[in-house]
């Protein structure tokens, strides 16, 4: 079978690369169990508080200390096993998913103790994330990174679909409680895989290492230097500042302005999330045949477009194929922008690189969710998940233009 022909297979590196297979089947059924959890502590704080802000302050607790940790943590990443750093991070989130559910099934979990338990994943979360992603290239070649990052946001967006519906059920058969103790449980599929992948020995570095505050410049300096680095890392900012109001305020766009009721809200994220899981598989199968830049150009602009166009719209068939669309545009948009990033960082730098990255690909999304939530407030939801949308069009239009070598990565 020829190379282009094997190419269209998105699952072909699956076959290839034993220690890839490994980790994306344990990671992908833990992933499920993670969706399970979310769905869980939303309600869970929602029940315990009845406060749509403290819901709010329970989802940011998780996500907060990944913005204010993940430079030091990749310093951490440059300097470990990755591996051996993505272990002991994962089996402390089993521990504290146990723990959730030992709370929760005895009754003694309050809000205080749910803020502090999604602290805990959030720090264990900001030095899991940077070691993961730059261990990705030791999992498989140079050559199949684009792949393996597509077929890994392939999984994520399929957990995200599956996920959420197995925690409807194990809510109505067991309770909220067993939502956290399969999650627990589904931590043992990745650290067996983890435990069972085979990597070549860390080569010890030739010089001393600078001081990790000196690491951490060393790393900015490297990505403000490389011209493509730097607009692409500020692109992952804006998009991640700008984007996520559409996911935040689904839920008002679905009741306040659709006027559906739950079960709508929970299409509107399936088509969301099918839309993604598509675009992912479609980067999978392409592999280095796709023409990177045009691709990652029209999937920018038009997840602008299909947001806006979203928030301007009343019709529910056309909300939906609105956000399948804005699935599939924001899955290519990230995957793309990881694999160009890892293509053009250096081995002795890659943790840190990506700790930039995860930094503002994951720690802006609690600025975003509360300035969104500002906004709805004062002028309505529609208004702000169209006028941020607007703004991110203003800025991918400005950034396509002045940097024509983004056209062209």
């Amino acid at each position: 079978m020829s190379t282009d022909a094997r190419s269209l297979n998105p699952f072909r590196i699956l076959g290839v690369h034993r220690n890839f297979r490994l980790f994306l089947i344990g990671q992908t059924i833990s992933l499920v169990g993670t969706w399970m959890q979310q769905v869980a502590t939303g309600w869970l704080a929602l029940e315990l508080s009845n406060d749509a802000f403290v819901v709010g302050l329970v989802s940011a607790a998780s996500t907060f200390p990944i913005l204010v940790l993940s430079l030091p943590a990749g310093v951490v990443a440059d300097r470990s096993e990755k591996l051996q750093v993505v272990r002991i991070a994962q089996f402390l989130m089993l521990i504290e998913a146990a723990l959730l559910w030992w709370f929760t099934w005895t009754g003694h979990l309050s809000i205080g103790w749910l803020l502090s338990l999604s602290l805990l994943g959030g720090t264990l979360a900001a030095f899991e994330i940077p070691a993961r992603q730059s261990m990705m290239v030791d999992l498989v070649t140079k050559d199949d990174l684009q792949d393996a990052i597509a077929l890994n946001s392939g999984g994520f967006n399929a957990a995200r679909i599956v996920g959420p519906s197995i925690a409807a059920l194990v809510i109505a058969q067991f309770g909220l409680a067993w939502c956290f103790g399969f999650n627990a449980l589904s931590y043992l599929a990745v650290l067996a895989g983890l435990w069972m992948i085979k990597l070549p020995p860390r080569v010890a570095p030739t010089r001393p290492h600078p001081s990790p505050l000196a690491g951490i410049l060393e790393a900015l300096r490297y990505v403000r230097r490389d011209r493509v680095m730097w607009i692409v890392i500020r692109v992952v900012a804006v998009f991640s500042f700008l984007g996520i109001p559409v996911l935040t305020l689904l839920p008002v766009m679905a009741r306040d302005h659709l006027h559906l009721d739950a079960s709508g809200y929970g299409a509107l994220m399936m088509c969301f999330g099918a839309g993604a899981l598509l675009g992912a598989l479609s980067i999978a199968a392409q592999g280095s045949r796709l023409p990177r830049g045009a691709v990652l150009t029209v999937s920018s602009l038009s997840l602008c477009v299909s947001i806006i166009l979203f928030a301007q719209s009343s019709s529910v068939v056309f909300s939906g194929a609105m956000m399948f669309v804005a699935g599939v545009s924001m899955v290519v948009n990230n995957a793309l922008i990881n694999g160009l990033l890892q293509s053009r960082v250096s081995d002795a730098l890659r943790g840190r690189v990506m700790s930039i990255y995860v930094m503002l690909y994951v720690g802006m999304n609690p600025l975003g969710s509360f300035t969104a939530g500002w906004i709805a407030s004062h002028v309505g939801a529609p208004w702000a998940v169209g006028g941020t949308a607007a703004l991110m069009l203003a800025f991918a239009v400005w950034a396509f233009r002045r940097y024509p070598e983004l056209r062209r990565a």
